[in-house]
Formats: C-alpha cells, sequence, structure tokens
C-alpha cells in the first residue's frame, strides 16, 4: 500500500535496514539472546558503518543527517531481530555530545556519529523512577570537581560505555520552588570496560532484553570535573528527550510485533494438525488478521508523531499515545503469537518467546503505559504539574 510518508529515499533506508537485520542482526540474536550475551563488538561495528550511530548526527559531523522518521524507519527494521539493538543506537545518535564547549561538543559529535561515543544513561533509583524529581543521589561542589555519592538504578551498559549521563541532585529546592528545582546532568567520561573510582555495578538479572546488561550502581564519592556539567536545564533535557525517546520505543515495539506476526504466518502454513495446515482454521486466521490490523494501526500513529516531531512540534501528547499505543499493542500481539505456536512458542527453540519476553517491557520502560495515560489525560485537560 502506498504511505504519503515513505519517500523513495526512506524506502531505500528501510530496505536497507530490513536486510541488515535479517541477515545479520537476527542470526546473532539467536545465538547470543538465549544466553544473556551482550551485543558483540562485531555486530557494533558494523552497525557503525552502515551510519546507524549517526542517524540524526548532523552531517557537517558525519552524521547522516536525518530526522526521527527515519531513525523510527530503522528502528522498526532493527527490532523485529533484536531490540537491543536499536536500543543500543540511541546510547549514540549525539546523546551525551550537549557539552558547552563548541569544540569538544563537535569532536563529540564527529565521534558518535562514528559510533565511538556510545553511553549509558542514569536516571533512575531504587525510589525514584518515573517520578524523576524523586532523585535524591547527591552532587556537591568540592573545588573543581563535582562529588557524587547515592544509588542508582536500571543503567545500561554502564561498563561497555564510554560516558554516562547522571541525573543528580545539587541541593532541595527551596520552598515554592518546583520539585525539579536542583537537579543536575553530569557527562561522567571514561574508558570502556571501566568505572570511576567510588563506582560500582551489580548487574541486574533481567527476564529479557538481553543483549545490553543492566547494573544497579552505587555511588561513593565519585570524582567528575566541574565542567562535567551539561547544558540547559536537567529536568527540561530529561523531558525533551523523552518525546523521542518514546517514539523510538513505539517502533521498537511494533518491530517486535512484525517479528511475532510474521514468524506466526509461517508456523500456520507450516504446522498441520487433523490433516490440514493450521492457517486453514478460521479462529487462527481471524487470530492472525487482528494481529496485523493492530500493527498496522500503531505504526501509523507512530509515524505521525515522528513527522511531527521533525517538524517542530514539542508536545507530548502523540508520543505518549504512540508508545501507549504501540507497546500495549505488542504485548498483545506477541502473546496472540504464543498462543497460535501453541507448546512449540513455549520453547525457546521459536523465536516468538523472546519477541514476548521483551515487548512486555516496552510498557514500562520510557514512562509506564500508566504515566503515558496520565500525561495524554494532562494535556487534553490542560493539567500542569
Amino acid at each position: 500500500m502506498t504511505n504519503p510518508y515513505l519517500t523513495p529515499e526512506r524506502l531505500a533506508l528501510q530496505a536497507r535496514a530490513r536486510k541488515v537485520a535479517m541477515t545479520e542482526v537476527l542470526p546473532v540474536a539467536d545465538e547470543l539472546d538465549r544466553q544473556g550475551a551482550d551485543i558483540p563488538d562485531a555486530l557494533i561495528e558494523r552497525l557503525a558503518v552502515e551510519g546507524y550511530f549517526g542517524i540524526r548526527v548532523p552531517a557537517e559531523y558525519g552524521g547522516l543527517g536525518l530526522g526521527v522518521f527515519e531513525y523510527v524507519l530503522v528502528t522498526e527494521e532493527l527490532s523485529r531481530a533484536w531490540m537491543s539493538v536499536p536500543s543500543l543506537l540511541a546510547r549514540g545518535n549525539g546523546f551525551g555530545c550537549d557539552v558547552p564547549d563548541p569544540e569538544h561538543r563537535a569532536e563529540l559529535l564527529r565521534r558518535s556519529a562514528r559510533g565511538e561515543w556510545i553511553g549509558a544513561f542514569s536516571a533512575s533509583e531504587p525510589g525514584a523512577g518515573s517520578d524523576l524529581a524523586g532523585i535524591s543521589c547527591r552532587a556537591h561542589r568540592l573545588g573543581s570537581n563535582w562529588v557524587l555519592t547515592g544509588e542508582k538504578r536500571w543503567t545500561g551498559n554502564a561498563i561497555r560505555a564510554d560516558f554516562i549521563v547522571m541525573i543528580a541532585r545539587e541541593h532541595d529546592p527551596a520552598p515554592g520552588e518546583h520539585r525539579t528545582t536542583g537537579l543536575v546532568a553530569l557527562l561522567i567520561e571514561k574508558k570502556p570496560g571501566t568505572l570511576p573510582k567510588g563506582m560500582v555495578a551489580t548487574p541486574i538479572d533481567k527476564i529479557g532484553y538481553h543483549g545490553i546488561t543492566t547494573y544497579n550502581l552505587h555511588l561513593d564519592g565519585v570524582l567528575v570535573p566541574a565542567s562535567a556539567a551539561l547544558e540547559g536545564n536537567a529536568f527540561a533535557g530529561v523531558v525533551h528527550g523523552l518525546n523521542v525517546a518514546r517514539v523510538h520505543t513505539a517502533a521498537r515495539a511494533i518491530g517486535l510485533a512484525r517479528g511475532a506476526l510474521e514468524d506466526s504466518q509461517a508456523y500456520l502454513l507450516e504446522r498441520h494438525q487433523f490433516e490440514r495446515p493450521l492457517a486453514s482454521f478460521q479462529a487462527l486466521r481471524f487470530t492472525l488478521a487482528d494481529m496485523a490490523a493492530d500493527i498496522e494501526a500503531a505504526r501509523a500513529l507512530t509515524y505521525q508523531a515522528a513527522h511531527a516531531l521533525d517538524a517542530g512540534d514539542q508536545s507530548a501528547t502523540l508520543p505518549s499515545m504512540c508508545k501507549l499505543v504501540a507497546t500495549e499493542m505488542a504485548v498483545r500481539v506477541t502473546n496472540q503469537a504464543m498462543q497460535l505456536h501453541g507448546g512449540n512458542g513455549y520453547t525457546t527453540e521459536r523465536r516468538v518467546e523472546r519477541y514476548w519476553r521483551d515487548a512486555r517491557l516496552t510498557t514500562i520502560f520510557e514512562g509506564t503505559s500508566e504515566i503515558q495515560r496520565t500525561l495524554i489525560a494532562d494535556n487534553l485537560l490542560g493539567h500542569k504539574r
């Protein structure tokens, strides 16, 4: 079908990403995901050659100079193979480059575009997740340094990263100030495979989302140069970034659901019961049709949200809507795919269980479904928090 958003250039980008996903990412995912292993360096280097770490980096710094829409196209294709791969791309693409010094910023953007500046984001804490204003990890000034003390949770890629962007609290808000007052974003530069002195990382044993190891961080007097403070308001920066992150997550969810659909199509044709293929049973055919329609509807909303962001619309409504719709759809569709596969779906012999496990996370990270509903309702009713 013709889609007005899909120009010849975008279709070519999509086709190339699909080829990379199915021929280079999928075999690696099939081998390593069940082992809980990280994305290998060789695959990261291949993604860098394709330019995927610089999709949204301006061409003057060696990036592709494209927008959120193209980012979404590539993300869906790669997620169909392994959701962790486009999640790693989000840790490039200009992330961690908002330093005050223009020359340093340009250097970091060039490294980011080459896939040589891949980071980790550390905001959540044991007592602060969706409530970013609840952050208690402390950053206090001591001479020419910041000193970090506290705990962080859900910091993916922390050890392998070239840097960690950490949100901490410099001071408590004064009476009458917003609860987010006093937050600061710090860029912690480091060598991959190491952690700064005073930082200890403990892996979190997840049921899915393998390929990127996620950590709890314990900070005990970690020293960071005073120049490490990123530009802009820390809270506003996170909120702005979440608009893109939520559309990105919607695309990840759509990719997972599409993988479940395509695998189910093949399974219904190959599997026979009662001397005929499963594809001939009306109840199963109807389930497959519902799955396909749900995916297409979520994709249309996600395309609309991506287009709006590229057009300069900074409202959180469409990103929250597409994130809510796509991720809830992915949970439903991957669950239906498990059912269509019967007992075979409940084994690691089939990819559908991976899509099912990973889809479940999409309704949680980057703001839960309940948070998205809250944001949508707030925007509809003109409520400010």
